[in-house]
């Protein structure tokens, strides 16, 4: 039987995002299809479709687990067990 994710039920009150687009496509000029915001330190990253992968990029390099789609917030993903909650 797989291992429930603990990581969804990791409160971070608090954590708002730090820009209102992808920090680095912002800083290069460059276009996204969707946000993602992290819901550890409150990075904006751009989606895997989009040509930087920030946000699995900001995991890559933090090991912060979830990050929640910014746009209408209906889901999160953790990176550690690969998982949508």
């Amino acid at each position: 039987m797989p291992e429930e994710c603990g990581h969804f039920n990791q409160k971070k009150e608090g954590v708002t995002p730090k820009t209102k687009g992808c920090e680095e496509c912002e800083k290069e000029k460059m276009p996204w299809v969707a946000i993602r915001q992290c819901l550890t330190c409150g990075h904006v990253g751009c989606c895997d479709s989009s040509v930087g992968r920030h946000a699995t990029k900001h995991f890559e390099e933090t090991g912060h687990p979830v990050m929640i789609a910014v746009q209408d917030h209906p889901w999160k993903w953790c990176y550690i067990h690969k998982e949508y909650y």
